[in-house]
Formats: structure tokens, sequence, C-alpha cells
């Protein structure tokens, strides 16, 4: 059959990118250290030479199905190659997005739970040079300091959205895994947010949190600071819900 795709275009333009969003597709993410199977949303495009009138997106979807059902962040430069030698693309790009969740400990009675993080891996392969993005954002707690210090008893406190995105080069392609991103991001907190709790649970966070507080800065500073001194390329960003303003809260790092 005539092949439409590959027909040369007249106009010289090449396009960044090009190609699929929206796939939800089973996927089994596997690090080392999280193992779950969920739906996650991916993209993938391609930068499409200035002489192709368009790329092959049904071999995009042939590339997720047989590249990324098993899903290990640790292999998404061998998988970018081979994806950018399978469309002849001089660029790829590729983006998973799914929840994955960690077991969570009540400090008081010891009941497990799970606790959801969104996570988002971007990988990008532009002639031989490899990128690779992992966000990871959680849910945290935050009292105010400010609030604390001027009131005679008790402190606001709220829900806190912090993501950390962290860029790997080269052999080091995924320098943070998601659990450990997480362990930072609630050590960062006033307490963390633990989805079961009984009430000596709620008396210890409750506590905690008094006893930490942090203003929105102060976090995504904290988090900041521990990825400078590991040397890694990283944004951080924080919301706060806030519990008595009509507003919310942020900061954005970048180091």
């Amino acid at each position: 059959m005539h092949d439409v795709q590959n027909e040369v275009d007249p106009r010289g333009i090449e396009i960044n990118e090009v190609g699929i969003s929206g796939l939800r597709y089973p996927l089994y993410f596997e690090d080392g250290h999280l193992r779950q199977e969920g739906i996650a949303n991916v993209e993938v495009t391609v930068r499409l030479q200035h002489d192709r009138r368009g790329t092959h997106m049904s071999r995009m979807v042939a590339l997720t199905h047989e590249r990324l059902q098993r899903f290990d962040p640790r292999n998404l430069p061998h998988i970018l190659k081979a994806g950018a030698d399978l469309l002849d693309a001089p660029g790829l790009a590729v983006t998973v997005e799914m929840p994955v969740s960690t077991t969570v400990v009540a400090p008081a009675s010891g009941v497990e739970s799970r606790q959801v993080h969104d996570v988002r891996i971007e990988g990008r392969w532009d002639e031989g040079t490899t990128r690779v993005i992992t966000s990871v954002t959680s849910e945290v707690t935050s009292l105010c300091p400010c609030s604390k210090a001027i009131s005679d008893y008790g402190a606001h406190n709220q829900r806190s959205r912090v993501t950390l995105a962290v860029t790997g080069h080269g052999d080091t392609p995924y320098p943070m895994p998601v659990h450990e991103a997480v362990r930072i991001l609630e050590g960062c907190a006033s307490a963390p947010v633990v989805p079961l709790v009984k009430r000596p649970d709620e008396r210890v966070l409750t506590m905690q949190a008094y006893d930490h507080p942090v203003f929105v800065e102060d976090m995504a500073r904290d988090v900041s600071l521990i990825c400078r001194e590991r040397g890694l390329t990283h944004s951080v960003r924080v919301r706060n819900l806030e519990s008595i303003h009509s507003h919310d809260a942020v900061a954005y790092v970048t180091g």
C-alpha cells in the first residue's frame, strides 16, 4: 500500500514534536524498590524531519506495547533509542504518568495504609543525547510558624502538595527512585499525611506538626538543599492548600 506519511513535503519546515498523547495503557512499574501495576497515561512524540510529510503513529502504540508494558525508568535510554530507530527520527520523547503507592504506618497504633503519589517520567533522546526527568508529587502536612508564634494556643495547618523533579543524564538517567523522593518530601514537612489513623495517631501527628512548623518557603528550600548536596539538577514546587485563607500559598525553586 502507498505510504502517505513517507511522502516528501516541499515546505521545508521541521516539526519540533508530533505524535500521540493521552494513550491509557496498562503498565507494570518497577524500579528495584517499587513494583506496581496500573494504568498509565502515555505520550510519544518525535522530531519530524523537514522533508517528511508525516510520522507513523501506529508505531508509537507498538513501542508502548512492546517496550513500556514492563517499565523500569533505568532502561528508558534504551527504549528511547529503540523508538528513534523504529520511527527513523532524529529526536524522540516518551512521557509516562501514573499513580504509585507506598506503605504508611500510623505512628501510634501501627496500622498500615497506602499513600498514593503522582509520578511523571519524561525521557528525551535527541541525536544521541538522553535526558530523563522524574517528577514525584506527594501530599504532606504543614503548620504555619507565624500562626504558632502569634497565637495563645494552636496554629493553623493544612495539606500541602509538593513536587520534586530530578533530571538524569547519560549513564545515570534515574538518580533518585520514587520511594526516596517521597521520603525526602515527607521529611521536609511538618508531618506526613496518613490515610488511616486512630485517635492516638491523631494526637501524635498533631503534636508532631506543632513541633515542626514550616512555611511554604521552608519546605521548598529544604528539599532543594538536599538535592544540591547530592549534586542533582532539580526543581521543587510546593503548594499549600491553605485552611484559613481564600488563596493557596506557592513556592518554586530550581537548582
